[in-house]
C-alpha cells in the first residue's frame, strides 16, 4: 500500500475535504487509513476522493475486511495504535454493534449470530464444531470442556482402548476411525472425538483412514 502525507484541517471537529490532496493512483480503488480516527479512512475511486467512516462495530483494516474496507473491532489484525476510536455498544440488545458476531446460547452451542445493519442471522458452525466466544467462531468441543460434551456434539465415543495392531493404531496418539459418511473421520485426541471433513472433492478412505481425491 502506497502511504500519503495528508494535509488536515480541523474545522470546528470535522475534516475539510477540500484540503485534502488527490489521489496518487488515477484508476482503480484505494483506502488508505485515516492518521487520526481509527474507523475512518481516505477512498480513492478513480481518482476521486471521499472520506468514509466504517459502520458501527468495525474499523478500518486495509485488508479486505467485513464491509467497505473495515473489519470487526476485535480482529487481531486491526491496530489503532493511536489513532482514537469509541468502542462503545449502541444497543443492549442482541446486536450490541450494527455489524458483530455474537453467542446465540451461553451453553454449548452449534451457532452463532452474525449481525449485519443491525440486523441478527443465525448462522450454523460447520458439523462437528461449537461456537468460542473467545475467537469469535467455531472451534472444536474439546476445546471448550467447561460447556461442551464433545461426544454429544459429535455423535462418536472414542475407545478407551485401541488394539496396537490395528490401523487406527497406527495414528496415535491420535487414532482415527471411520466418520458418518464418506467425506468425513473421527479422530481422537486425548481422549475426545472430532469430526474432520475431508472435503467435496475427497473420500474418506477406511483402508488407509485419510481422505483421497475422489
Amino acid at each position: 500500500m502506497k502511504f500519503i502525507s495528508f494535509i488536515i484541517v480541523i474545522a470546528s471537529g470535522a475534516l475539510a475535504l477540500a484540503q485534502l490532496p488527490h489521489c496518487p493512483e488515477p484508476i482503480g480503488e484505494q483506502a488508505y487509513a485515516h492518521p487520526e480516527i481509527c474507523d475512518q479512512f481516505f477512498l480513492c475511486v478513480n481518482g476521486t476522493l471521499s472520506l468514509e467512516t466504517c459502520e458501527n462495530g468495525l474499523v478500518f483494516t486495509g485488508k479486505g475486511g467485513v464491509h467497505n474496507h473495515c473489519a470487526y473491532n476485535w480482529n487481531h489484525e486491526v491496530d489503532c495504535d493511536k489513532r482514537q476510536y469509541d468502542p462503545t455498544p449502541i444497543s443492549s440488545g442482541v446486536c450490541e454493534y450494527q455489524f458483530g458476531i455474537y453467542e446465540d446460547s451461553p451453553d454449548c452451542s452449534t451457532s452463532y449470530i452474525k449481525c449485519e445493519y443491525g440486523v441478527p442471522h443465525q448462522l450454523p458452525c460447520e458439523r462437528g464444531l461449537v461456537y468460542d466466544q473467545r475467537i469469535h467462531g467455531c472451534n472444536w468441543p474439546d476445546l471448550l470442556l467447561e460447556k461442551c460434551n464433545p461426544e454429544a456434539v459429535v455423535g462418536f465415543k472414542c475407545p478407551a482402548k485401541v488394539d496396537p495392531n490395528s490401523l487406527a493404531a497406527r495414528f496415535w496418539p491420535f487414532p482415527r476411525f471411520a466418520g458418518p459418511d464418506r467425506h468425513s473421520l473421527f479422530l481422537c485426541t486425548e481422549g475426545h472425538p472430532r469430526l474432520i471433513q475431508c472435503g467435496e472433492e475427497k473420500i474418506f478412505d477406511e483402508s488407509t483412514l485419510t481422505c483421497e481425491d475422489a
